[in-house]
């Protein structure tokens, strides 16, 4: 903190050391806003409806970036374990973030609507009683006297997969639905609905060894509805243990993989209900699975480390050279001839040590 002549007191802050992985994240969620906005402008242009969870994975650097919108979701197997690398966006998960929305803006509610939350909604025979709720600032639950406005609708109804945000979409992150209005009103979904993702970085240039099993899953709510995280890694392990040894057909077992948890997930018909093979109620959504094996990506960058590294150590020995090898010629005053060539070291003149006339003209040769 400084005096300053005009205003009496200034004050002045470091700038802020940005990381390439700051940098990474940065680009990553200004992509994801760029691409809402640009399905906002198609909407108007082509007249197209409706939205989408995102989820993307980069790999640059050394490191898996993964970032998601939504209730697709990521999952890293690695030595049979699951590590997840993105967790869902639901109104469950962000319950309290949508209600401090609603209360910091109530007018997005159009009167039909309260950020508040109760245990047991109330109706009209609960007025004047006393009832558990909590506000958008409470993570416990407190009594409230009923009131005629407490009989609106809660701006999150429901629990687990059957949350709506204002009764309508089960998902609060995603791209699109521009449009989308709450159901029976004109109250506009899209300032609950957010594009902004979540991106979670994994190091890959560990010093720890990563095998051909080591793969990242990638999948939607219909696999993720029914099958667990600990699931998936158990099914992908089996996968590779019972698929052939073959090089020729070794390429082909992610592939084989991802079917088989898409058979899971989807389950069997069974007296007219789709079936796990848990006897569980299959899942009744789109199934889509990637599965990606990282340690290719591994290789590729040790190899990309080595050869830089190699290059660095050639431009750095070319240098050397270069510096043994400078000739500086010189105009040479106080007596001395003006066409008088001395041979110096780089270094010696970077660092003043020998007496040359800055005044005189200076030529550097390379040789």
């Amino acid at each position: 903190m400084e005096k300053s002549s005009r205003s009496g007191l200034s004050f002045f802050f470091p700038g802020k050391e940005v990381s390439k992985e700051s940098l990474i994240t940065g680009a990553l969620e200004s992509a994801f806003w760029d691409m809402d906005q640009l399905i906002g402008e198609d909407k108007l242009k082509y007249k197209v409806n409706g939205g989408c969870t995102a989820l993307a994975a980069l790999f640059i650097d050394g490191k898996l970036y993964v970032a998601n919108a939504g209730d697709s979701r990521a999952v890293l197997v690695r030595h049979s374990r699951s590590q997840p690398m993105s967790y869902d966006f639901t109104p469950e998960s962000e319950r309290q973030r949508v209600r401090r929305l609603a209360a910091l803006q109530p007018e997005l509610l159009g009167n039909e609507y309260t950020h508040l939350d109760y245990c047991q909604r109330p109706v009209q025979k609960d007025i004047g009683k006393r009832i558990l709720y909590r506000d958008w600032y409470m993570t416990g639950w407190g009594y409230k006297t009923v009131t005629p406005s407490d009989l609106k609708l809660p701006v999150v109804h429901g629990e687990g997969k059957r949350s709506r945000v204002l009764a309508t979409i089960g998902v609060t992150r995603g791209f699109g639905d521009h449009e989308l209005k709450a159901l029976y009103s004109n109250i506009p979904i899209k300032p609950f609905l957010l594009c902004q993702p979540e991106v979670k970085v994994l190091h890959v240039d560990d010093e720890e060894e990563w095998s051909e099993e080591d793969v990242l899953i990638m999948g939607t709510d219909g696999l993720w509805d029914v099958t667990s995280n600990e699931r998936v890694a158990e099914i992908i392990t089996k996968s590779f243990k019972q698929f052939p040894q073959d090089e020729n057909r070794n390429k082909y077992r992610y592939t084989s993989a991802a079917q088989d948890l898409v058979m899971s997930s989807r389950g069997k018909l069974t007296e007219r209900n789709w079936r796990t093979s848990e006897g569980k109620s299959a899942t009744i959504d789109d199934i889509s699975v990637f599965v990606i094996p990282i340690v290719d990506y591994k290789r590729d960058h040790s190899a990309w480390l080595e050869q830089n590294k190699a290059l660095r150590e050639q431009i750095s020995a070319n240098m050397n050279s270069i510096n043994s090898n400078v000739v500086v010629e010189r105009a040479v005053h106080n007596g001395h001839p003006q066409d008088e060539e001395e041979e110096v070291s780089l270094e010696s003149v970077m660092n003043g040590d020998d007496e040359i006339d800055t005044s005189a003209p200076l030529r550097l040769e390379l040789q």
